[in-house]
């Protein structure tokens, strides 16, 4: 009678998660408070010292695995480690985004595309990669999406667009796996204290949408706290979990938002000077500065053609 109560208070205990961009930001503080739930979490990652460090601070059994998700021989090779490692998955959150802020017509086009396949497309391969070891366990996908998905905003094409994407992938998938007893989450995440927001007042568009947003809508959430939603949606299987909560009473307003998101960054960009609009675009935040830098060393040592 005991062992059962206990398993009801904590439904997650032993049992297996699988968290991608997991060495720092939202994916570090999920993987911490899973483990705190009794989970054994692997954690994927690019930054191979910050991600380790990362899983020694976990309270329970970890698994820590250097892998790009734009590799889909590498999740491959992280899926067989994880099963070997910790045992099937029940749990996989495809976590692992970056994010660039400037002009589409200022932003190369591969770096433009790396944010669409990170976020998008390293999504979905994470999703094949560990969709064997889901339906053996019945498990639970959660694909991390954002309120960028509401309303896109100028200066962040490619991450709205990868945005929006995940959270459409995420909706068929959910139709085609219920079947087989997996089940797909989506997380909106609004303002989050990452590093990919470090600095935000630095960029106009950004700034501006969150100035012109309702008080309680600016305030910025820890990782942790976040951690915490997710965690709760994770544990009761949630068709969608909202960080914060409120967001939910969002869904019905979304035709609304991409008029409004137009119309407030119009008016902010009209009003700067013509030398800011014409700057490059930037990579935000330390995990995606790691990224870029490792995706342009690889394909610089690439031979021709390879």
């Amino acid at each position: 009678m005991m062992r059962g109560n206990r398993q009801a208070a904590r439904p997650l205990e032993g049992r297996v998660a699988v968290v991608t961009g997991a060495a720092r930001g939202v994916g570090e503080a999920l993987a911490r408070s899973l483990s705190e739930a009794g989970m054994r979490v692997a954690l994927l990652g690019r930054e191979r010292a910050t991600l380790r460090e990362a899983a020694e601070a976990l309270p329970g059994p970890s698994l820590c695995i250097e892998c790009d998700v734009t590799d889909r021989a590498a999740l491959a090779d992280a899926a067989r480690g994880v099963a070997a490692g910790l045992g099937p998955a029940s749990v996989v959150v495809a976590n692992a985004g970056i994010a660039v802020s400037g002009p589409f017509d200022r932003t190369a086009a591969d770096l433009w595309q790396r944010v669409i396949d990170v976020n998008l497309t390293g999504s979905a391969d994470t999703a094949r990669a560990f969709l064997p070891q889901l339906t053996s366990t019945h498990g639970y996908f959660l694909q991390i999406a954002s309120t960028a998905a509401f309303g896109a905003a100028p200066m962040m094409s490619a991450y709205c667009a990868s945005k929006a994407g995940a959270e459409s992938f995420a909706l068929a998938l959910r139709g085609e796996v219920e079947p087989d007893g997996v089940q797909v989450g989506i997380a909106y995440l609004h303002w989050t204290g990452t590093d990919m927001l470090t600095g935000i007042d630095d960029h106009p568009v950004l700034e501006a949408l969150r100035r012109n947003q309702p008080r309680p809508a600016r305030r910025v959430h820890s990782p942790a706290q976040v951690a915490q939603w997710l965690t709760r949606g994770v544990t009761h299987r949630s068709p969608q979990i909202y960080a914060p909560p409120w967001l939910r009473w969002c869904q019905p307003l979304r035709p609304l938002f991409p008029a409004l998101v137009a119309r407030a960054a119009r008016r902010e960009l009209r009003s700067l000077p013509r030398e800011e609009l014409s700057s490059p675009a930037e990579v935000l935040g330390a995990g995606g500065q790691a990224d870029w830098n490792s995706f342009r060393t690889s394909r610089a040592a690439s031979p021709p053609g390879g």
